[in-house]
C-alpha cells in the first residue's frame, strides 16, 4: 500500500541533510512522507521563506499570504512508478486551501522539471538571476551552503573572504524553470487567476538529470502512528 502523510521535521531532516544535493536545512511549514509497505521512501516540504517580491510575483499583494514554496523533495531506493508525483499531488491535496505551490528546477544542474509537468503545475517561464558567491575550487557546494556558514552575523561576505581569501568568486547564478501549481476552490482560482501577473508558457524540454546525494543513505523508517 502506497500513501502520503504528514511527518514532522524531526523525520525528514537527515533525508535533507544527507539526501538532498543541497545538504542543508530549510525553513518548512508543512512536511510530508511517502510510505509503501508502511516503509518511509520519500519526504516534501513547504515552506513560506521567500523574499516578499517573490510572494507578490505570481498574484500581487493580496494573495501573497498563500504563497508556498515546495522547497525539498527527495526519494530514495526503489519506489512505485511515478512516486514522485504522486507524493506532491497528494501532499498538496492536504494543505490549506487557498495556497499556490511555487517550485523551481534547477537548469543550471540539469534539472527540467519534469516531475512538476507530471504534477500538473503551470510553467511561468525562468526565473529572475543573480550573481552568487562560490568557491572557484569547490564549485559544487551550493552558495547558500557556503553563506550559511555565518548565518545570522553582520559582513558575512567580509567573513567569508578572510576565510577563503581568492578562492572565494562571484558567478552568475543560472536561471530556473519556476512552476506553479494553485490549491483552491473553483472561485478562489478563477479570482486568483485574473489577479495573475504571469502568462502561463509551454513546458520546457530536454535531457534531464538526477539531483541527489549518492555518497549517503537514510535506513529504512516504519510507519509510526
Amino acid at each position: 500500500m502506497t500513501q502520503v502523510i504528514p511527518i514532522s521535521y524531526q523525520q525528514c531532516r537527515p533525508w535533507l541533510l544527507n539526501l538532498h544535493y543541497l545538504q542543508r536545512d530549510v525553513c518548512t511549514s508543512f512536511q510530508f512522507g511517502l510510505y509503501e509497505n508502511d516503509v518511509l521512501k520519500g519526504v516534501v516540504t513547504y515552506g513560506r521563506a521567500l523574499p516578499v517580491s517573490v510572494l507578490m510575483s505570481p498574484f500581487g499583494k493580496d494573495w501573497q499570504h498563500c504563497v508556498i514554496e515546495l522547497n525539498r523533495l527527495v526519494l530514495q531506493g526503489q519506489t512505485t512508478p511515478n512516486a514522485a508525483s504522486y507524493l506532491i499531488s497528494q501532499s498538496i491535496r492536504q494543505l490549506p486551501k487557498p495556497i499556490a505551490v511555487i517550485s523551481y528546477a534547477d537548469a543550471g544542474k540539469g534539472h527540467v522539471g519534469y516531475v512538476y509537468q507530471a504534477s500538473s503545475f503551470i510553467y511561468t517561464g525562468l526565473s529572475h538571476t543573480q550573481k552568487d558567491w562560490v568557491l572557484k575550487d569547490d564549485p559544487d557546494r551550493h552558495s547558500r551552503t557556503l553563506m550559511d556558514e555565518f548565518a545570522f552575523e553582520p559582513n558575512r561576505v567580509e567573513k567569508l573572504k578572510a576565510k577563503y581569501g581568492d578562492r572565494l568568486i562571484q558567478v552568475q547564478r543560472p536561471a530556473k524553470h519556476r512552476y506553479l501549481r494553485i490549491h483552491a476552490s473553483k472561485t478562489e482560482r478563477k479570482r486568483m487567476m485574473m489577479d495573475r501577473r504571469f502568462e502561463p508558457v509551454a513546458y520546457p524540454k530536454g535531457k534531464t538529470t538526477a539531483l541527489c546525494n549518492n555518497n549517503h543513505s537514510i535506513n529504512p523508517q516504519m510507519i509510526m502512528f
